[in-house]
């Protein structure tokens, strides 16, 4: 997979963040919605033509735009990347699709093992998520699973009934163990089937997070974000 290398600062409630970094597995597309407008807008459209290899200057340009529309909109939600896996079914049965976000918010303390804490403490609240302590290699996490089952309209749907869908999602709390922010990771799919997967998926991305001083990204306080195989 080829790799994504940016240096653009990431911003959350006009505060500049310290460095962060993770790698993306092989699959997965992803782009920087804290760029510029100009650049948010050209990522967009290289995301789609990454998602849409097959298609043509009509489709890019209409999805293209789309998707510049909604990282505008998740940039104002605090979202710092979004992103969309895409994986082959065996057999021949079609592309399992999940949809990635990287958001960040200011915590308000520095302790990573404190804040994981709080965060475990109100996910617990939460009856339908199953929740687990992780010790990540850039140290501890919170991580929580939740499946949902939504009624899709028959208008919507090919036999013309309505039809229940299940919506899985992963969500993994990641302090930093540099400043008072904490990094939520997030994967939701409607392809329950292929769910190992992307598990798998997930468990590498949190996995490769590191929080690396800023005197060891360059001299200011970028955010250097690489996707890797």
């Amino acid at each position: 997979m080829s790799e994504i290398d940016t240096s653009q600062a990431l911003t959350v409630h006009s505060g500049t963040l310290p460095p962060m970094a993770f790698h993306l597995p092989q699959g997965m597309h992803a782009i920087e919605v804290s760029l510029d407008a100009e650049e948010r807008a050209e990522a967009a459209r290289r995301l789609v033509q990454d998602v849409y290899p097959r298609g043509e200057l009509p489709l890019w340009n209409t999805m293209g735009t789309l998707y510049s529309a909604m990282a505008d909109d998740l940039l104002t939600a605090g979202v710092a990347f979004f992103g969309i896996g895409l994986y082959d079914i065996e057999d021949g049965g079609g592309v399992a699709h999940c949809s990635f976000t990287v958001a960040v918010y200011e915590s308000g303390d520095t302790d990573p093992d404190v804040v994981a804490q709080g965060i475990r403490a109100v996910l617990l609240s939460e009856p339908m998520s199953e929740v687990s302590w992780l010790d990540l290699p850039c140290g501890p996490a919170v991580a929580a699973i939740t499946f949902r089952q939504l009624l899709v309209d028959g208008a919507y749907t090919r036999s013309g009934t309505d039809e229940e869908l299940v919506m899985g999602q992963i969500q993994v709390h990641i302090p930093f163990s540099t400043g008072p922010y904490t990094a939520v990771v997030t994967l939701d799919t409607a392809s329950v089937e292929q769910w190992d997967e992307f598990s798998h998926a997930i468990a590498g991305i949190v996995g490769s997070v590191e929080f690396p001083q800023p005197t060891e990204a360059g001299d200011g306080p970028t955010d250097r974000i690489d996707t890797r195989d």
